[in-house]
């Protein structure tokens, strides 16, 4: 997977690319920031045709669109999956867009590119489209016709098309926000938009949306090892597809990581056999996220410690001062947000029912 929070070496090699046939709680409260007017930016680049829509197994609040019938509409379509942290934390961003610019013309599809097999079932999709208060079109894009039709590789992945349905600018990953409005702007006024409100929306976030820290010195961990499992640091082996019972060291180093109890590994995940059962991290960030799954369809509390103390101030969204919580939904967790100076801590989190399935750490 390529979750990226900015890619500046990566965009400037990507804006050269041209021919893209393309032959690659959560919402925040947005405000709009009134700026000085600057000198419009270079017109944005042809890079090809607006691929083909048809790839969606189903489409949520719209009936299917095409490339043809979004023929003199300028089209934002963002690729993004549900439980990804950095689509979250952008999406505050297109949401407000979509309500700014909808009267002028801008159509925002939300195409959404499952990374993991849960995030295939439309139950699911529905559940996070109506808890993200998302109206503008989702295409579930779960075989990713889609995304290969775009030649996509990221999550976020953003592709803004003109009236004459040609793709006119991309960007990957979060940020570059000032930039893509520009270019929304700027296409809308070349479709014959009049009174464009010129400001720049500013995003006020404090939940799992608001933006990274800056100070991650760990990365992203998955737990399955479809990936190749990194730091694992319990005493056994870690064994593919099948049940074992695994021990957690006293200490554990940066960005190290180890299972406590009886898991099964599997590709995408771990699941937690009987309880109770443990995941220890030390790690280096302000924020600590994980994606879990109520795999037996019922609430599994957990209970989460930092440097063997409850998390107090510390806590996440998701995460009681006490450090207890329950995993209820199919979804990414944000578990720990430090309040104070940002340090390596030792994050526990043990689960007190079986069933659980683990996915990936997340940092921000």
């Amino acid at each position: 997977m390529k979750r990226i929070a900015f890619l500046l070496a990566a965009v400037a090699t990507f804006a050269v690319v041209v021919a893209i046939g393309w032959n690659m709680n959560l919402p925040a409260r947005f405000s709009i920031m009134n700026t000085a007017r600057a000198s419009p930016p270079p017109a944005p680049a042809d890079e090809g045709a607006f691929p083909d829509l048809s790839g969606a197994v189903t489409w949520l609040n719209s009936p299917p669109l095409s490339n043809k019938s979004l023929r003199g509409k300028v089209v934002l379509v963002d690729f993004w999956t549900y439980s990804c942290i950095n689509s979250l934390r952008q999406l505050s961003y297109v949401m407000s867009w979509a309500a700014k610019y909808k009267d002028a013309g801008l159509v925002v599809i939300g195409v959404h590119a499952p990374e993991f097999g849960f995030e295939k079932e439309r139950a699911n999709v529905e559940w996070a489209v109506r808890d993200l208060k998302l109206s503008y079109p989702v295409p579930m894009d779960s075989n990713h016709k889609i995304w290969r039709a775009f030649n996509n590789e990221y999550w976020p992945a953003d592709y803004i098309v003109d009236a004459k349905g040609r793709i006119r600018y991309h960007h990957f990953g979060e940020g570059e926000y000032v930039r893509s409005e520009r270019v929304i702007q700027q296409l809308l006024k070349e479709n014959g938009a009049k009174g464009i409100d010129e400001s720049v929306v500013s995003i006020s976030a404090s939940g799992i949306e608001a933006p990274a820290s800056g100070d991650e010195q760990t990365p992203e961990t998955y737990v399955g090892y479809q990936h190749g499992v990194e730091k694992f640091a319990s005493s056994e082996r870690l064994t593919q597809d099948s049940v074992k019972t695994y021990s957690s060291p006293a200490r554990l180093s940066l960005n190290q990581w180890a299972f406590g109890g009886s898991w099964n590994v599997g590709a995408e995940s771990a699941v937690l056999q009987s309880a109770p059962g443990k995941i220890v991290f030390r790690f280096h960030s302000r924020d600590l996220h994980i994606v879990l799954v109520p795999n037996n369809g019922k609430p599994i509390r957990y209970k989460i410690r930092l440097d063997g103390a409850a998390p107090g101030d510390d806590h996440g969204v998701d995460t009681s001062p006490d450090g207890s919580g329950e995993v209820r939904e199919p979804r990414l967790y944000q578990l720990i947000r430090q309040k104070g100076q940002v340090q390596d801590r030792t994050f526990e989190i043990e689960f007190l029912d079986p069933g659980v399935q683990a996915f990936v750490f997340t940092f921000g």
